[in-house]
């Protein structure tokens, strides 16, 4: 499975849910390839923002090698699921992917954590490093959820 985690700046809500979804599908013995973008291509070619980086690592996870890149067009033919961290980023996602935008593969990342909810995880970039661990804990529980769904082909859309 192809999984692509994107957020606004791609620093700092998505590089943690791919750092911390590589995590937990290697550990559940998952072959899924799982990678993030962002929206507004603000910090294309950046490391994750320090608190990011400095909360996964406090948590076990190095995501000091990511890079910041711009979601694109391609990106809905590339992965099987695509998951937003926030409604402003599914609005996003629909205007850049245009006519290769799907439903079906493009959600909330919080969805299967909390279904029906419609809940944004916080952008925590103007925020203090508890503001990050609390995105940090949202993200690791949800991260659970995507692992309890998705790794059952059955339980797939």
């Amino acid at each position: 499975m192809n999984i692509l985690m994107v957020c606004l700046g791609n620093i700092c809500r998505s590089p943690i849910a791919e750092g911390v979804l590589i995590e937990k599908a290697a550990k559940a013995g998952l072959n899924w390839r799982i990678e993030s973008a962002g929206t507004n291509g603000f910090h294309d070619g950046e490391h994750p923002h320090h608190l990011s980086t400095k909360i996964c690592s406090q948590n076990g996870i190095d995501i000091s090698s990511q890079r910041s890149r711009k979601f694109s067009k391609k990106d809905l033919l590339e992965y099987d699921m695509i998951f937003a961290m926030a409604n402003d980023v599914i609005f996003d996602i629909q205007r850049i992917a245009q006519e290769e935008y799907s439903e079906e593969k493009v959600q909330l990342f919080l969805e299967p954590l909390y279904p029906g909810k419609l809940q944004n995880v916080p952008d925590p970039w103007y925020g203090t490093e508890k503001d990050f661990v609390e995105v940090y804990d949202l993200i690791n529980k949800a991260c659970d959820a995507i692992i309890n769904q998705y790794a059952n082909p059955s339980k797939t859309n």
